[in-house]
């Protein structure tokens, strides 16, 4: 490792050290005990109610007695929801999750400086060294197709099969800045192909005539399942598998580089309900916890809890991925937006 990068790493490593000598807790039955107290805690999720927060919420109710009011939207809107709130003086949320929204809130301080004590469990680069995110779960950002529209082995494996004619008119994504919408895809393609070379490939694709939608992208996904579109862009891969196992036409292609993406939790500054807050991140980032991810068909953060689906995370060989933290994400995308709107629209 060269001279620099040993040094910004150390420096890293002394600072998540000094985070958890100062101000590591672990959920003990004072933590416990005051939650009750408080008796509710409420939670503005990106995570589909049905699929994940909806039986998460049951469990922790069921296993500490404290109510649980979940809000769900994307990291975008949770962001626009808690910026309003914290500027009004009127915060609600106790929780929050998201792929990007932590940084973006950081910066208006309205994040607490505050997480869980895992015990070394989680991987360092899950956790934010300055104690405001801790990853629950991994996203992989990859197409998504119809099955029924796509015939097995017809489908396209790298950026450059997403060129052929035959696609024009057949693709949709979701025109939002987010890691999961257009964005997501034109940095993707940058961090892989370079400035200049990435920009000249998203000119080519900019004439397959993308279909924009603002939805989010699991409507996306939705959508090519109903037959609108034969295939989208920058899907969660996990999607494909839910729906697949409900018998839907619906798969994703592993193609090189996927986009990797953290989803993850924080307690909102100033929350109504701090104690029952920090529980329910407890609980979240707990074995009970990555579990409940596991049996949903997620990614858990946690590398003892493997997915049922073992292909859908990133190999490093044959599956590569580029990962980026909620922080390079919000740095990044407003670049990533405005090539969108010069290209794409």
């Amino acid at each position: 490792m060269p001279q620099r990068r040993l040094h910004q790493a150390l420096a890293a490593a002394a600072i998540v050290l000094s985070f958890w000598a100062q101000g590591a807790r672990a959920a003990g039955p004072a933590l416990i005990e005051a939650a009750r107290k408080e008796g509710r805690v409420v939670w503005y999720t990106t995570q589909i109610i049905n699929q994940f927060a909806r039986p998460a919420a049951e469990a922790f109710e069921k296993k500490y007695g404290v109510k649980v009011d979940y809000v769900r939207t994307d990291s975008n809107d949770v962001a626009l929801r808690m910026l309003n709130e914290g500027r009004a003086g009127r915060v609600q949320a106790d929780v929050f999750d998201g792929t990007s929204a932590a940084a973006r809130l950081r910066k208006e301080n309205l994040v607490a400086q505050w997480a869980p004590d895992t015990g070394g469990r989680l991987p360092a680069n899950a956790i934010d060294p300055g104690g405001y995110w801790i990853a629950t779960n991994l996203y992989v950002l990859t197409p998504g197709i119809n099955t029924d529209l796509v015939p097995k082995g017809s489908e396209p494996r790298t950026f450059d099969d997403l060129l052929n004619p035959k696609w024009n008119g057949r693709i949709a994504w979701n025109s939002s800045a987010t890691p999961s919408g257009a964005g997501g895809f034109i940095g993707t393609v940058l961090t892989e192909m370079g400035e200049d070379n990435g920009r000249a490939y998203l000119k080519k694709l900019a004439g397959q005539d993308i279909a924009g939608l603002q939805t989010a992208a699991r409507q996306v996904l939705d959508q090519v399942i109903a037959g609108e579109y034969a295939m989208a862009l920058n899907i969660f891969n996990n999607h494909a598998v839910i729906s697949a196992n409900k018998g839907a036409p619906a798969a994703w292609i592993a193609m090189s580089p996927a986009m990797t993406i953290f989803s993850v939790v924080s307690l909102a500054k100033d929350a109504p309900h701090p104690n029952a807050g920090k529980l329910l991140i407890e609980f979240l980032v707990s074995e009970e916890g990555q579990k409940l991810y596991r049996d949903a068909d997620y990614m858990p953060i946690d590398p003892a809890v493997a997915p049922r689906e073992p292909a859908l995370r990133p190999d490093g060989g044959k599956f590569r991925a580029a990962a980026f933290t909620p922080e390079e994400i919000e740095m990044r995308m407003p670049k990533w937006s405005a090539i969108y709107k010069e290209l794409f629209r």
